[in-house]
């Protein structure tokens, strides 16, 4: 390239600045292949004779500027185009006070645009064709600015400029956070480099001005703006060309900016990966031109993810009113309302009026019988409210034994038909409804006779008193102190007590541990406070029955009815934990296999106890006696029937878990290359098998994913490590598919195996599967390798979501989608995942998901299962309801308590 500059005479000998004059700039327009472009301003004209032969047979752009003291002009353009004008317009938009440190840079910055346009002008898209297959997907990408960041826009920015700025200039600290990037404080850094070097900024602060043209660069929605930011990000030097090392530099931001550690590590491998497939020349650098035909030939979603329906089922889904309409009339609205929440909730809704009508009956024939009785002369309706609430009380303290009969309620809801009107899926809340009630009960009781009839009695006169002698005998009772030290007065203190701390412990901020206590109250919160509070109800139950039988006001037997009320619910949970006790005795299991996976989870395969058989999405209580002697806890099983051993998956959340982590940790040794985890222990190989502890099953009991069976189509989602129960379906459903197909085929299978089950409904899955660390992937990785090798017809899809991942289309996440695509489509993984399952980005549009789903099974009924934390409950009952009212698909929620 030639730069020729034309000096006037108006030179000054003392400053030695240059105060006008024209300069000429010319360039080839070459390929790649060409040399390194360079811009130096030389006085005179002593190397234009050099400019022919450099240029010969070339095409060369002329552009001729006007320079003077604070500006700079465009004279003259010979040759190009459209596109050349704009970038030679760019050398007009100098600052006075930089004008001369800047001319240099913006010329060159010029050169090598100019001869991008031309070098990738026979190799890249044209832009007409960007509307077609994946370059539509490409143009909604490399979004600096989306609609989770700097949303509020300029004034907005602003604002936070005035509030972070130093002496008028913000910072390139504080950068990040005025635009809206403080998550991603390294990515927002470069991104400033990159704009202050496309300006030849090279302080460590910009003015208001500066930063509104950092601006509105980023929020620039044209594709080659955003293109030519990134691309002056990856380009550290400028000069038009990226590296390998360079390319390494920006996959190490881009995974720290979206949390993927093992991408991070493994930098070197994807950047060799990126320069194979854009590089196949070996020149050891890539253009720009690279950069957009990668992002234009980007692979679109995976086939399975698009809708394979016809086009006319799924427009007259569209058109159907998915969002509710707000009714203007406020009763219609009132009474839809009430009509659509009995719809969803009937069966708790009768068993809930049904358990208030035996509360409030047997309150109102107590009151009644004890207004009809002389105490009532002296006690007044004090005793009535007393007696009432404390008949309510026995009823509710042997129903409350009920809910948690698990044995009971696994046989009731597998081998009868009453769970289609009784929600044996609720019973835990039924439990703490029953055991509010037991606390109104306990309330009112006592407050009538402390506050009430017992003040009545203490000051009833001689006259009133005498009715009562036979009750509280021939002394009057002159003060509480009597009260009190009797078995009926002492044993209803103890019991309240021993209540009070079992339901405070209970609650979710206690038992897990949510309050910020200091370390000494710390302590006595949590689960292990939580369980062994709630035991103590075997002392409260022996006290209410005692209680129960030294009454003051009844002295015959057969009226002392707390006995009567608890024999049979006591008798029968007896008798479950004897079961319990007994099967677990020997139901020892030999672990077969533990490891240690991220994210503080715990795997460990067992041998399956002789007879023991279950459903996917059952659970088990696990003991561990070197923990723990009496603690038992549930966790969902994860292999499937037909898998020979039993495994389960456990997230260190509490004192027990982590201890349980802990032990096993010790016989395990660090995975090798082959195997997923950081621990592991195999006990199938090696001669030298570590010594673990000993461990006790009991079960299985039901949950509501084992209802899965009931539907032809399910749609499983789970959140971290609420994936557990339906992995096991997901194996369960691949195994019912096999043995279908082989029933129709005629070949029988292993029909003729005592072994073999009876297929069931289900013929389609959709998984997915939501986790905010890329490391949680290695839980089921063998798991999600195994059903895409398998399932050749396609009958589980199976989605992965990573949060920590800024959503597609995010410029902070827009390497991490190409690589992705490349490394996919060559080696068949997932560079996220390390499975065959491609995982998307950020969280999923779960209204879109329901959409497909009801627009690939119309006249379906559709069973939603979701395992995880409470948040995404709502959103998903309520989308499994809508579309059940607006469309002709039916999908039925279950929750498993979690």
């Amino acid at each position: 390239m030639e730069i020729q500059e034309n000096q006037h005479d108006q030179a000054s000998s003392e400053t030695e600045s240059v105060r006008s004059g024209r300069v000429g700039f010319s360039g080839p327009l070459s390929g790649p292949s060409s040399g390194p472009l360079s811009g130096p301003l030389l006085g005179g004209n002593k190397k234009s004779s050099k400019k022919s032969a450099r240029f010969k047979n070339e095409e060369y752009v002329e552009i001729t500027l006007d320079v003077r003291d604070d500006s700079v002009s465009v004279q003259n353009i010979k040759g190009g185009d459209l596109e050349t004008s704009i970038l030679a317009s760019r050398l007009e938009r100098q600052r006075p006070s930089s004008l001369g440190s800047q001319l240099s840079f913006r010329l060159r910055q010029v050169s090598q645009e100019l001869r991008r346009i031309t070098s990738s002008s026979s190799k890249r898209f044209n832009k007409d064709d960007r509307s077609k297959s994946g370059a539509a997907r490409a143009l909604k990408g490399l979004q600096f600015m989306t609609k989770n960041v700097g949303s509020q826009g300029w004034s907005e920015v602003e604002k936070r400029f005035d509030q972070f700025s130093v002496n008028g200039a913000l910072p390139k600290s504080s950068f990040g956070q005025c635009i809206g990037m403080k998550e991603s404080k390294d990515f927002a850094n470069e991104l400033f480099d990159a704009l202050a070097r496309r300006r030849g900024i090279t302080s460590d602060s910009i003015t208001k001005a500066e930063l509104r043209e950092f601006w509105e660069q980023i929020t620039d929605q044209s594709f080659d703006a955003r293109l030519q930011t990134f691309f002056d990000m990856v380009d550290k030097n400028a000069d038009g060309r990226i590296t390998e090392d360079e390319v390494k530099e920006i996959i190490t931001l881009s995974a720290s900016a979206n949390k993927l550690s093992k991408i991070q590590d493994r930098a070197d491998e994807y950047a060799a990966l990126i320069m194979e497939e854009l590089d196949p020349d070996n020149l050891g650098y890539v253009e720009l031109y690279n950069l957009e035909l990668l992002l234009l030939q980007a692979p679109g979603p995976n086939p399975s993810t698009n809708l394979t329906t016809n086009s006319r089922i799924l427009s007259q889904l569209l058109s159907q009113k998915l969002v509710p309409t707000k009714e203007p009339n406020p009763i219609k609205r009132f009474f839809r309302g009430i009509e659509y929440f009995i719809e969803d909730n009937w069966k708790r809704i009768w068993v809930v009026l049904l358990w208030l009508a035996i509360c409030a009956g047997l309150f109102t024939w107590k009151f009644i019988q004890y207004k009809n009785r002389a105490v009532f002369e002296v006690m007044g309706y004090c005793v009535t409210a007393a007696k009432g609430a404390a008949e309510t009380l026995k009823f509710n303290m042997a129903l409350i034994l009920l809910p948690v009969c698990r044995n009971t309620i696994t046989w009731l809801r597998s081998r009868t038909k009453l769970g289609y009107i009784v929600p044996f899926d609720d019973n835990i809340n039924f439990h703490k409804v029953v055991a509010f009630g037991i606390a109104l009960g306990v309330g009112v009781h006592a407050l009538s006779h402390l506050t009430c009839d017992f003040p009545r009695l203490l000051h009833a006169t001689e006259e009133e008193y005498e009715p009562m002698q036979k009750f509280f005998g021939e002394e009057q009772p002159d003060n509480y102190w009597w009260f009190v030290k009797g078995t009926e007065g002492w044993t209803g203190v103890v019991m309240v007590v021993l209540m009070a701390i079992a339901f405070i412990l209970a609650q979710p901020w206690f038992r897990r541990n949510r309050l910020n206590l200091p370390k000494s109250l710390k302590r006595l919160t949590g689960f292990n406070a939580f369980w062994y509070s709630h035991h103590l109800f075997v002392i409260v139950y022996g006290l209410f029955i005692v209680h129960g039988y030294y009454l003051y006001l009844t002295k015959e037997w057969y009226k002392k009815t707390t006995w009567m009320y608890l024999a049979v619910p006591v008798i029968l949970y007896a008798c479950e934990r004897l079961i319990r006790a007994l099967r677990s005795g020997y139901k020892s299991v030999r672990i077969l296999k533990v490891a240690v996976y991220p994210g503080n989870v715990l795997a460990l395969h067992m041998s399956k106890p002789q007879g023991f058989k279950y459903t996917s999405g059952q659970y088990i209580f696990v003991n561990c006696s070197a923990v723990s002697a009496f603690q038992w806890h549930p966790f969902s099983i994860t292999s499937a029937p037909g898998d020979e051993y039993l495994s389960v998956y456990i997230r260190t959340l509490g004192d027990w878990t982590s201890q349980l982590k802990t032990v096993f940790s010790k016989a395990c040794q660090p995975s090798n290359e082959n195997q997923s985890g950081l621990l592991r222990a195999d006990m199938m190989k090696g001669e030298n098998k570590p010594k673990l502890p000993k461990l006790l099953v009991d079960g299985p009991y039901g949950a509501p994913a084992q209802d899965y069976k009931k539907y032809d189509v399910v749609l499983l989602v789970g959140l971290g490590i609420g994936a557990t129960p339906l992995i096991s379906i997901v194996k369960d459903v691949l195994n019912n598919i096999k043995q279908y197909q082989a029933l129709e085929e005629g070949s029988g299978g292993d029909s003729n195996n005592g072994n073999a089950r009876k297929p069931f409904a289900t013929r389609r899955a959709y998984f997915y599967w939501v986790t905010r660390e890329q490391g949680s992937f290695e839980w089921f990785r063998g798991v999600m390798n195994e059903v895409t090798e398998n399932d050749k017809d396609g009958v589980i899809e199976l989605h992965n979501y990573c949060t920590s991942v800024y959503e597609e289309g995010d410029a902070r996440s827009a390497l991490i989608a190409m690589l992705q695509s490349l490394h996919h489509a060559k080696n068949g993984v997932d560079i996220v995942s390390g499975t065959r399952v491609k995982t998307h980005f950020a969280r999923p549009n779960w209204r879109n998901v329901f959409k497909r789903v009801a627009v690939n099974h119309a006249n379906q009924r559709i069973g939603v299962f979701y395992c995880g934390a409470p948040t995404l409950t709502g959103e998903l009952k309520r989308l499994s309801r809508d579309f059940s009212r607006k469309t002709t698909t039916k999908f039925d929620f279950h929750k498993e308590n979690f």
